[in-house]
């Protein structure tokens, strides 16, 4: 039964589902996977299930499995589109939920994600996220040839690190406008304020943004910041120290509870204290009608691909009935505040969580409650997450829901 508190879900899509051989399996579409109504039907199943948000997987290296830039095993390869493009696109055409791209802080600049999920903030009325992933593959460097990546924990230690500053840029530039700068005034001829627009003047050892943003401040004031605890406790500390909403790879409860507590620790050094950062349980589910089946599908999967899922969160295989009482144990008692599910194949194990597992939850744990939104921040993913619209750090004065252009 439910103990009354709101708890979220998150669904994880990437290409047609996280085993390498998942465009193999009958339904897969694996030819429309660069096709935007694709997309957009696989975002509204998701909403169907009442999710709070998707994820847009992405990165600059080959599938999953494949770790040389010479590797001959073509057939692993499948299409890739870049998922801040895409997101700008299915947005606009699936209302309620948010969506929440990847984008590859190692090889990419902070400067243009910022507009870039700015302006998916606008084309989504504020609904938009974007989540920091660091990519530790040389050959993924290769592709860019302007850098070396260090193929030890120092090197991810180090990316991780960036990663951190890249968050805080991103933050300055979306604050850089004050939600009054425009003016758009015709008699006068003035457009902008220019008083209302502030240099942020990051200098850091890995970046040197003067900015302003060339994008006026989103409808969220900050779309939110995601980061999944894949690289251990350091990443686990970059969720406390910048994040909204992390994920963590929990196995059982007690792995939960350490996340979670490790997580809190980081925030507190952090002075966010008074934050809420949202804790999400991570796992990419293999579904059946019984775990033998489940067992067997992931078995010839594997055999198909020659390889296993890559193991960036816990495997689930069973049953819808088992996994949502698996995910009831994570979420009970130990800090966790939702889930993210990440099908292994696409439609099969997406249709599962949509039919079964999403309406079980909701009736068991609380998924799916309504939360009451902050000073009446609704319609927004913000809102949805029982997150205030954050105070300008450059400005004057506060500005309500409506002045920031949200309806």
């Amino acid at each position: 039964m439910s103990d009354g508190q709101s708890r979220h879900l998150a669904i994880g899509l990437s290409g047609t589902g996280r085993h390498p051989a998942a465009w193999r399996e009958p339904g897969a579409r694996p030819t429309e996977v660069v096709r935007a109504q694709r997309w957009i039907d696989l975002v509204s199943r998701a909403g169907e299930a009442g999710a709070d948000l998707v994820t847009l997987d992405d990165s600059f290296g080959a599938h999953p499995g494949l770790t040389t830039a010479t590797d001959d095993r073509t057939d692993l390869l499948t299409g890739r589109v870049d998922a801040v493009l895409l997101a700008s696109r299915v947005a606009p055409a699936v209302p309620g939920i948010g969506i929440v791209p990847t984008a590859v802080t190692t090889h990419t600049e902070p400067f243009h994600t910022s507009k870039a999920i700015a302006t998916l903030d606008y084309v989504s009325t504020g609904r938009a996220g974007v989540e920091l992933s660091i990519a530790t593959s040389a050959a993924d460097a290769a592709l860019f040839g302007r850098r070396e990546i260090a193929g030890d924990d120092s090197g991810t230690v180090e990316l991780l690190a960036e990663a951190e500053d890249y968050a805080e840029v991103l933050r300055r530039l979306w604050d850089s406008w004050e939600d009054d700068a425009e003016i758009r005034d015709v008699a006068t001829g003035r457009f902008v304020d220019r008083d209302r627009l502030h240099y942020i003047d990051f200098d850091g050892p890995r970046f040197s943004v003067r900015g302003p943003s060339i994008t006026p401040r989103p409808p969220q004031g900050q779309p939110l910041i995601v980061a999944a605890a894949d690289h251990g406790a350091r990443s686990a500390e970059l969720i406390g120290r910048v994040a909204d909403v992390g994920f963590v790879p929990a196995t059982d409860a007690t792995a939960a509870r350490a996340s979670v507590d490790a997580i809190r620790s980081a925030q507190s050094a952090a002075g966010r204290t008074e934050e809420t950062v949202h804790v999400f349980a991570d796992l990419i589910v293999v579904l059946d009608a019984d775990v033998a089946t489940a067992a067997a599908r992931l078995a010839r999967l594997d055999e198909a691909a020659g390889i296993g899922i890559p193991r960036s969160a816990p495997v689930f295989v069973g049953t819808p009935a088992d996994l949502v009482d698996h995910i009831t144990e994570l979420v009970g008692g130990t800090g966790v505040t939702g889930v993210r599910l990440q099908p292994a194949t696409i439609p099969h194990d997406l249709d599962l969580i949509v039919a079964e597992v999403a309406p079980e939850l909701q009736r068991r744990s609380g998924f799916g409650r309504a939360v009451t939104p902050v000073d009446g921040w609704s319609g927004t993913l913000r809102g949805r997450l029982g997150l205030p619209r954050p105070t300008n750090r450059y400005g004057t004065r506060t500005t309500s829901t409506a002045q920031a252009g949200v309806r």
